[in-house]
């Protein structure tokens, strides 16, 4: 992909996350393998967590299970869903 010369690429920095790259990118993987991705912002996974890699998938995200007597977690990122099997 062609990079536009009219401004330079935005990349933000997330502690303790991934790097927001403003797209369209190509990510070049140390085996030369490219990813594509057409997409406005992506998120480049820096913990080599992500079953996506090299596109983040959350999983540097600390997972805790939700203690009794807390509200209904549901729609909570950090909820035990290991009974709803993986949907990817």
């Amino acid at each position: 992909m062609p990079r536009s010369p009219e401004r330079p690429r935005r990349i933000t920095l997330v502690r303790n996350g991934p790097l927001l790259v403003e797209g369209p990118v190509e990510v070049v993987g140390e085996d030369g393998a490219v990813a594509v991705s057409r997409r406005f912002t992506v998120a480049i996974c820096m913990c080599r967590r992500s079953r996506r890699y090299p596109w983040c998938d959350t999983s540097h995200r600390p997972r805790s299970k939700p203690t009794a007597g807390t509200a209904d977690s549901v729609g909570c990122p950090t909820a035990d869903r290991s009974s709803e099997g993986d949907r990817r």
